[in-house]
Order: C-alpha cells, then structure tokens, then sequence
C-alpha cells in the first residue's frame, strides 16, 4: 500500500473525493471535494485511515 503525500487527492473506502492536507503515521486528514455519503463533515474536513483510501 502505498502512503498518500500533501496535496495529493484520494477517495475513500465510502466513495469521499479529497485533498490531502496532513499526512500522519497511519492516517491522513483530507480537504472534502466531493462527499456522495450525505454525511455533514464540519469544515469539509475528515480523517481517513491508510487502509481505506486509494490515490487518484
């Protein structure tokens, strides 16, 4: 599995459309592009586990 970088932009096991802003040991926190769950994230913002995204 590759880690993802600052800037890249991946989607998640749910199918959530981001850019990537911080990268930590096993998770990254992303900027929401796009968000088809209907779930309210605050500030667009989520953080997603390594394991379930992929880069795009």
């Amino acid at each position: 599995m590759k880690k993802a970088k600052i800037n890249d932009q991946v989607r998640s096991n749910k199918g959530i459309i981001g850019i990537v802003k911080n990268v930590y040991d096993s998770s990254v926190t992303i900027k929401i592009l796009k968000n088809p769950t209907g779930i309210d994230y605050e500030n667009n913002v989520t953080v997603i586990n390594h394991k379930n995204y992929e880069i795009i």
